[in-house]
């Protein structure tokens, strides 16, 4: 199984919080990409016009609500 593919199980198992890396991973994976840091709030945006921004808690950790939106921004459930 590959490192994206655990991602993926990570994301699907609705964690309450993930490392930003591995949201950053992920989003990467599928194609997105950084476009914008201010503080603690990263966007990401892919070439057809879907856009994630990503706030960051506590240093280094993504809350749950944005992972399920994450996840429904690259389709994973379907």
């Amino acid at each position: 199984m590959s490192q994206t593919d655990k991602l993926i199980q990570l994301f699907l198992s609705h964690p309450v919080e993930v490392r930003f890396e591995d949201v950053r991973r992920i989003l990467i994976a599928f194609g997105f990409e950084e476009v914008r840091s201010k503080g603690s709030h990263h966007t990401f945006r892919h070439e057809d016009g879907r856009m994630q921004v990503v706030p960051k808690k506590e240093g280094q950790k993504v809350k749950g609500i944005y992972i399920k939106q994450i996840v429904k921004l690259l389709k994973l459930e379907e």
